[in-house]
């Protein structure tokens, strides 16, 4: 509730990195703060054996809170995401790691991860040295809420859990004029609103049926007043899909829309277009998954795991895999990761009778000012789901490699 209570934006993760730090010192790690940007790491080990790493996020979101929660956030920041019940449920697994040394052999790294919310903080650790300083890893794991009933738990089955994305910044450049003379100016405005209406036939039409992608103009800004026509219009463009080709074929088609939209509008100058970050699909190891899956079956009941469709989310985790080589230079590293429902049972039972579409809609999603998972079934869940699959991971054979 504290960590919930005080949130931080990407790059300001001060205080909630203290607060891990602390907690994780207290149970024996040998801790080491300051790790690109707010970046911990916590390191426990017990002994030869697989090293195993797990993650957090640890940055909020820039919205202002409207749950109704006695510890809800009071200022223009809010954990909308889940990272704040991340965090704890992380916490709470290298607590009762750190109390049961004798059930188990190997290291555990336990990681706090700042700005996941522009997609520049699991590089940014990587760039600093974190598998050269704290030693590669066999598995790194990492769980993420979703808007499903508290105390189920989600996986993919050998399909990726996340889509890879990639974040333009569009500048396209017009002459500006006054309102009443249109006709001596160049209208960037216009031009925008066509880039912006041409953009949604990526999908529609060069984009198979089948095939799950997004081109989504999440930023449009130009001008300072109704009366004159403006230098210039700038747009944030992001496309998503579910494979890297997939991917570089939907930055092109923005880059090459873009370009002809200014042409044809007759701007003076080339359009400035910038890939401004970029993150990978998800793909989680298909034997490390059966394995979690099956531990997570035995300590939870079949009852409460059901299987996970590719979601157009996205993240940076695969950064700590081989998406990451070129950045931290190790290969055949596994990943697992899975879902953890956060909504409560009235909030559920309110959707009885929905279709699937529409019990979404009604469920506050993650991102949303109303976003609040029910703790007292979603945090032991967490806790559980990655205190078992840490055992799990350790009781595998350590790869070729890997630094004990």
């Amino acid at each position: 509730m504290d960590l919930h209570r005080h949130p931080e934006p990407s790059g300001e993760e001060a205080r909630t990195a203290a607060c891990l730090a602390d907690a994780l010192e207290a149970e024996g790690y040998d801790t080491t703060r300051g790790v690109g940007g707010h970046g911990v790491v916590g390191v426990l080990a017990n002994g030869p054996g697989p090293r195993v790493w797990l993650r957090t996020e640890l940055d909020a979101l820039p919205l202002r809170e409207r749950t109704g929660l006695p510890y809800a956030a009071q200022g223009p920041h809010m954990h909308a995401c889940g990272h704040d019940l991340h965090t704890a449920a992380l916490l709470g697994a290298a607590t009762l790691l750190a109390r049961s040394r004798q059930e188990w052999r190997g290291t555990v790294v336990v990681v706090g991860q700042p700005a996941e919310e522009t997609l520049t903080g699991a590089r940014a650790m990587l760039a600093d040295g974190l598998y050269s300083r704290f030693g590669r890893p066999d598995t790194v794991l990492a769980q993420h809420t979703a808007p499903l009933l508290g105390g189920m738990v989600a996986h993919g089955y050998g399909q990726p859990v996340l889509a890879g994305s990639a974040s333009l910044d569009v500048t396209l450049h017009g002459r500006g004029g006054h309102a009443g003379a249109p006709h001596l100016s160049v209208d960037p405005v216009v031009a925008a609103a066509a880039v912006v209406l041409r953009l949604q036939q990526i999908v529609a039409r060069e984009c198979a049926p089948a095939e799950q992608a997004t081109v989504t103009v999440g930023k449009l800004h130009a001008g300072t007043r109704s009366n004159v026509v403006p230098d210039s219009a700038t747009l944030g463009v992001t496309v998503r899909a579910l494979t890297p080709t997939s991917l570089d074929r939907l930055v092109a088609a923005v880059e090459r829309i873009v370009r002809a939209e200014s042409a044809a509008s007759g701007c003076p100058a080339d359009p400035d277009l910038a890939v401004v970050s970029r993150s990978p699909v998800t793909l989680p190891d298909p034997a490390l998954t059966g394995a979690v899956r099956e531990a997570h079956r035995e300590a939870l009941g079949d009852e409460r795991l059901m299987p996970w469709a590719p979601s157009m989310a996205t993240e940076d985790f695969a950064l700590y895999g081989d998406a990451g080589r070129e950045i931290h230079g190790c290969e055949g590293i596994a990943l697992g990761y899975w879902m953890v429902g956060v909504v409560g049972p009235r909030q559920w039972a309110a959707t009885d009778g929905a279709t699937v579409a529409e019990r979404l809609a009604a469920l506050p999603p993650n991102h949303s000012p109303e976003f609040a998972p029910h703790l007292p079934l979603a945090l032991p869940t967490a806790t559980t789901a990655m205190t078992t699959a840490a055992l799990t991971a350790l009781a595998l054979k350590p790869r070729p490699g890997s630094v004990g």
